[in-house]
């Protein structure tokens, strides 16, 4: 079953007299979503009876939970022992998604500052060794979801997010975050056929599973000379993508994605008319 549901809380649910995140989730499922994602972007900090409440939330409104691993984390790096620390990074995400009853970890994969390929290598090296370590000590069970980047410095198209994923098909699933695609590649989203394109690649290179239940994040991104600049909300008119031509496809493909709507403010709201472009589709 494919979900829609916001990045963190939009400014209305502030302004509807909501504090907190285990306010979200029945929020959320009286405005019809059924998805939230968990930001740990700067950082993990939550505690065990927050992250329980959170959790008991989720499940009692039918919500289903990821999360995004903090964005200094970087699989590219030539130093040990930075290496060890983005391990921890993605540990301690999977400590507080536990309680929390997520199973999806968004994450970054890193730089790109020395070139794309050198990165690549040095990122699949070290996503075996993550992988093992994860095993080794217990924290199996749990979906990583490279994200697809905006920015030309860091490693993260869609063709090196699919290697990556090739390395674990139960385990590694893709997060296709089109408006960092589309942002890395100067607007490069404007039809049916831009999107087909990608999926079928995807489709070819990976497994059914990984391809059909892959993550996503939408927005509109405003974008330059060396890509991603800044998220926009949905009423923009400027810059893409637009969500109209990928909902078509989602349902052509089969495919049961987890949607979440990145928007700036409005996430909720935009997360909203996907799922109604989705269903009209």
């Amino acid at each position: 079953m494919i979900r829609f549901g916001p990045s963190g809380h939009s400014a209305s649910f502030y302004n509807e007299g909501n504090k907190h995140t285990p306010d979200a989730p029945r929020w959320l499922k009286e405005k019809g979503l059924t998805a939230f994602e968990y930001s740990f972007g700067r950082g993990v900090s939550i505690g065990q009876a927050m992250a329980e409440k959170v959790g008991a939330e989720m499940r009692k409104y039918d919500i289903t939970l990821s999360c995004h691993a903090p964005y200094y984390i970087n699989l590219a790096n030539e130093n040990d022992e930075e290496i060890v620390k983005s391990f921890g990074y993605i540990k301690r995400c999977i400590e507080a998604v536990r309680p929390m009853g997520g199973e999806r970890i968004v994450f970054h994969t890193g730089s790109a500052s020395k070139g794309h390929l050198a990165a690549l290598n040095l990122a699949l090296k070290r996503m075996e060794i993550l992988l093992k370590h994860l095993d080794d000590e217990g924290y199996s069970g749990y979906i990583l979801c490279p994200e697809t980047m905006g920015k030309k410095s860091q490693l993260g198209t869609y063709e090196e997010i699919c290697e990556i994923c090739r390395l674990d098909s139960e385990r590694l699933i893709p997060t296709f975050d089109w408006g960092h695609i589309n942002s890395y590649y100067g607007g490069l989203l404007k039809t049916a056929g831009d999107y087909r394109k990608i999926l079928d690649y995807t489709f070819e290179r990976l497994t059914d599973k990984q391809a059909r239940f892959m993550h996503i994040h939408f927005s509109k991104i405003q974008y330059g000379q060396a890509g991603e600049i800044r998220h926009l909300g949905f009423d923009d008119e400027i810059y893409g993508p637009d969500f109209a031509p990928l909902a078509g496809l989602l349902k052509e493909y089969k495919m049961e994605p987890v949607v979440i709507c990145e928007s700036r403010e409005n996430m909720a709201e935009d997360a909203l008319l996907m799922k109604g472009m989705y269903e009209k589709s």
